[in-house]
């Protein structure tokens, strides 16, 4: 799939529910499967699980810290990506973590996401927003469009993900 680059605010809003859709039905599989597979790497790629918590990192990274400026929004279960030096604080991918603990965090974070994106104005989406400390993304100005299309493109490419390796764990 290409970069998505929402135009505008109405845009973005509109990605974003797409991308929450795909996302449900995802979750309604996994659901419907036992906690142990998802738990399970597929090919070396991350499980469900280590998949969900990627999207934690990257809401508290892109969203709560580039947009909102919270200075280390973490939770201890955020998982970087593969080889970014860890951000101080957080598990390893290898940490127990239930299927059900994971969506409750998400819930939230799709909460803050989607407070952003109800006020999100077209001028709002070229303010740059300064992010100050350690962490991810780097201390500096970023754009709140940058923010964001980070925010959505991850979402978009690892649902696709984690219904590839669902789909193999499941024949």
């Amino acid at each position: 799939m290409a970069r998505v680059q929402p135009a505008d605010a109405v845009a973005f809003r509109a990605v974003w529910a797409q991308a929450q859709e795909r996302w449900s039905e995802t979750i309604e599989r996994g659901q419907a499967l036992p906690e142990e597979l998802l738990h399970q790497r597929v090919g070396g790629e991350w499980s469900l699980v280590q998949t969900l918590r990627h999207l934690l990192f990257v809401t508290d990274s892109w969203v709560r810290r580039g947009v909102l400026g919270e200075r280390a929004p973490w939770h201890h279960l955020d998982l970087p990506p593969t080889g970014m030096t860890r951000v101080r604080g957080l598990a390893d991918a290898d940490v127990a973590a239930s299927f059900g603990e994971v969506l409750g965090l998400r819930a939230e974070r799709t909460a803050v996401v989607g407070g952003v994106l109800a006020t999100l104005t077209d001028a709002e989406l070229d303010e740059e927003r300064r992010c100050v400390g350690p962490g991810h993304p780097k201390a500096g100005l970023w754009s709140v469009r940058r923010c964001l299309e980070a925010q959505i493109n991850e979402e978009w490419r690892h649902r696709d993900y984690a219904e590839r390796d669902l789909a193999k764990l499941t024949g």
